[in-house]
């Protein structure tokens, strides 16, 4: 867990939003750094392919930067671009629905550096899809929490409570039910092989 509190956090992250105002590229790479990854996994929970979520992503630092001066409460922005993003990927989703168009088919582009063996791909693609099986089979709420918190080694819990609107003293246990009931799943089935 962070020992930085959410209210240093929040500071933190104002000072930066203050100092990238005045111009200041070093505080607008800060904020960048510290809050992209959570609303990669924000606009990825929503459904999108990675090509809408990076299109996501980007619209919404784009919208920020329109906006950067009109932010009344700095330290909401975390909250501010979290909601912005989650609007945005709800756009290109519903539009996407309209028009029928599913995820696109990805095109494999020759590569000069022959990667993995053909077998080593095949497990670990056979791992990926039964793990990705029985991770569709946790709640919504586990869903949404564990891809925000995946990637990360030490999430930062403000942020996550903050970007679902849920208590920070309820991330932690709900995490760790929700790895457990995904535990419970992948050791039931027979095929899967605990690595």
């Amino acid at each position: 867990m962070s020992t930085v509190s959410r209210a240093e956090r929040a500071t933190r992250i104002a000072e930066c939003l203050a100092q990238a105002r005045a111009g200041d590229r070093k505080a607008l790479d800060t904020i960048v750094t510290e809050l992209n990854p959570l609303l990669w996994h924000v606009v990825r929970a929503q459904g999108l392919a990675t090509d809408d979520s990076a299109d996501v992503i980007q619209t919404t630092w784009l919208e920020f930067l329109r906006r950067i001066n009109e932010i009344r409460t700095p330290e909401a922005l975390t909250g501010w671009l979290v909601t912005s993003a989650r609007r945005q990927a709800w756009r290109v989703r519903d539009q996407r629905r309209r028009s029928g168009g599913g995820d696109p088919v990805p095109i494999i582009s020759a590569q000069t550096d022959p990667g993995p063996a053909v077998d080593d791909l095949l497990l670990t693609s056979e791992r990926d899809r039964a793990l990705w099986e029985h991770f569709q089979k946790l709640t919504g709420q586990c869903r949404e929490l564990l891809r925000i918190v995946a990637h990360v080694d030490r999430p930062d819990y403000d942020v996550v409570a903050e970007a679902l609107s849920r208590p920070r003293g309820s991330i932690g246990p709900t995490r760790g039910r929700c790895l457990a009931k995904l535990r419970d799943l992948l050791l039931a089935d027979p095929l899967w092989e605990e690595r």
